[in-house]
């Protein structure tokens, strides 16, 4: 988890629900948390009545979420659930205050402890004390390890870094957002910042920022918050925008794909719009695409089958091009590297028919399976055969 701070909020509690103990046992043994309820449902399905605050002994009423009641304890809460229900209740209350340790801030900004809470999306029940939760007990904006430095949040100048692309998000308009991290200073709408990766300068005329479907213009941002930029390919995962410094931001991985396929097309009339389509899925992060220096149909890369799914409903929708995928002769794949570049060249130029590129034009090594990769990496003890690449780790394109 990389010791992240985790708020839980667990969902559907207007549906028939397992025990809240039991969910606690189970959030600690699958993701190694202690885990500290703040809220505890009064009920569930049909008899879900709100929630109660386990430290404020205060009641909110699933038909009336925006006043919370004080209320004199448990005792009183109980009295809105069906009478034979009432007993069982008060009990996992307490139990839940007897046996769950007590909220400790650091421990979950250090990332070893989850407040819980429950609700109902669906109903829009719970959500505020989950949005509450990120403001009472979020971290501080930290700061942040580039190449060159550690960058500062509370620096004057603006800094910050792409991590996100999504296309499409207005289908009307076809629309392309390059989702910001501020790590320092201040963004102002209308600014000119500096997109490291090419050295040129970019004008910040419409940040966004965004809540579920809603979305409002951002007329300023500051360290830690995320605001959306469109673009029309400009911006690629991986990039850092600053107010002239040459600096480059670290921690955004590309994983090599476990699953490598070609993608069929029947019409041959719609090859151009594949390609556009499937860069643009690649720029996203929704797939990897490989390039074959032998001029071989491209390729496809997926760490999971579901991302083959998402990317061929997406490529239906969005694009209007049916497509399906065949297998590759390749199973594994791996960026190659090595200290002297003349050494890759040698690499390439004796395996033409197992190289690509990828979006970065960065050199991949594609082999049949893993003792095909064991083989060359055993003859060829200077090539780094790597599974991760940071985004845009050459900086200037």
């Amino acid at each position: 988890m990389r010791d992240i701070p985790i708020v839980t909020f667990v969902n559907k509690m207007d549906r028939e629900a397992r025990d809240p103990l039991e969910i606690l046992d189970e959030i600690e043994e699958k993701l190694a948390l202690d885990t500290a309820p703040i809220t505890w449902p009064i009920g569930s399905g049909k008899s879900f009545a709100g929630t109660f605050d386990l430290h404020s002994d205060t009641l909110r009423r699933q038909d009336n979420e925006e006043q919370p009641t004080k209320v004199s304890g448990p005792e009183e809460a109980a009295r809105l659930l069906p009478e034979n229900e009432r007993e069982a209740w008060l009990e996992g209350v307490e139990l839940a205050r007897g046996v769950c340790r007590p909220f400790d801030l650091a421990a979950f900004r250090e990332g070893h402890m989850t407040p819980v809470y429950f609700g109902s999306a669906l109903k829009n029940y719970g959500v505020r004390d989950l949005i509450e939760a990120f403001c009472d007990f979020g971290p501080s904006p930290r700061d942040q390890q580039a190449d060159a430095r550690m960058v500062a949040a509370t620096e004057d100048r603006m800094t910050g870094f792409v991590f996100k692309i999504q296309a499409n998000m207005d289908p009307n308009h076809r629309d392309r957002i390059a989702f910001l991290r501020v790590c320092s200073g201040k963004l102002s709408r209308g600014m000119k910042a500096k997109l490291v990766r090419t050295g040129k300068p970019m004008s910040l005329s419409a940040p966004q920022f965004f809540f579920a479907r809603s979305r409002q213009i951002a007329d300023e941002a500051f360290a830690g918050d995320v605001v959306g930029i469109p673009n029309h390919g400009t911006l690629r995962i991986g990039d850092t925008l600053t107010e002239g410094e040459d600096i480059l931001f670290r921690g955004v991985p590309n994983f090599a794909p476990e699953i490598l396929r070609r993608v069929r097309l029947d019409d041959a009339m719609k090859a151009k719009k594949l390609r556009e389509a499937l860069q643009q899925m690649a720029e996203e992060g929704v797939v990897q695409l490989f390039l074959p220096d032998d001029g071989s149909p491209a390729i496809v890369g997926v760490v999971g089958a579901l991302q083959i799914d998402v990317l061929t409903e997406r490529l239906k929708v969005e694009y209007s091009l049916p497509v399906g995928f065949e297998m590759s002769r390749f199973s594994v794949c791996r960026w190659i590297s090595a200290d002297d570049p003349a050494e890759v060249d040698r690499f390439i130029a004796a395996h033409r028919a197992d190289i690509a590129h990828d979006l970065d034009h960065d050199p991949v090594f594609l082999a049949q399976n893993g003792f095909s990769l064991n083989y060359e990496a055993e003859r060829w003890k200077d090539i780094r055969f790597a599974t991760v690449k940071d985004y845009q780790v050459r900086g200037k394109a």
